[in-house]
């Protein structure tokens, strides 16, 4: 069995992804840039000390994994900020394209040696980044961040799909966690739950989709 690698893992989704998936028995490498006493908890190997935007991230991941199958990739890590048209910051915009979009295009490049025949990518994107469900506005550079995401997904569904790696593209719902500051419509845990369903049932057939974690089809 190959190890199954989840970025942002010290909280929030992307712990309660770890934590799961070590439950199911994967060999789970949580990376991250500082570790939790939940994730300290949980049966997972924990690579911290990364942070994904800095120039050596690539090249630091694919030492650390150079001996590693990679089964599955999960690109969860990211930011959001806040603001509205007459307050936009172009410095949060940039810090949200680096992390939100630009970090999973790279990492995925530096890791794809490593990508077993078979393995599978999954990148925590949000409905935030369709163009099609914007009903409210705002959130500049978080919803642009998302739909660069969105876009590099489809990209990598084409080009990964010769290596025989499936793509998918995942909204987690409205989830209370630090990052919405407790406000949601579900726990991490449900959350998550919906997610690895969406994973389990990927294949190459249904590689480039971008899923609700209940399993319904978002427009772009």
């Amino acid at each position: 069995m190959g190890i199954a690698v989840v970025t942002g893992a010290s909280r929030g989704i992307g712990l309660e992804i770890a934590l799961q998936l070590c439950r199911r028995g994967q060999r789970v490498v949580a990376v991250c840039r500082s570790r939790s006493p939940a994730l300290e908890a949980s049966a997972a190997r924990i690579e911290s000390g990364i942070d994904l935007i800095a120039a050596q991230a690539g090249p630091q991941l694919a030492a650390l994994f150079k001996h590693d199958d990679i089964d599955l990739l999960i690109h969860n890590a990211g930011v959001l900020h806040e603001d509205r048209v007459d307050q936009v910051d172009p410095n949060a915009v940039r810090a949200q394209f680096e992390l939100n979009a630009l970090a999973p295009l790279r990492l995925t490049a530096a890791l794809a040696p490593r990508l077993a025949r078979g393995a599978k990518l999954a990148l925590i994107s949000s409905r935030m980044g369709s163009m099609g469900d914007n009903t409210s506005g705002g959130y500049y550079g978080y919803r642009m961040s998302k739909a660069a995401l969105n876009a590099a997904g489809v990209s990598l569904a084409h080009d990964l799909r010769p290596r025989g790696v499936a793509v998918v593209i995942l909204h987690p719902g409205a989830v209370r966690t630090d990052m919405t500051g407790g406000h949601g419509l579900l726990g991490a845990e449900e959350s998550v739950r919906g997610l690895l369903e969406r994973i389990d049932e990927l294949s190459l057939e249904t590689t480039g989709r971008f899923v609700h974690q209940n399993g319904s089809e978002l427009p772009w």
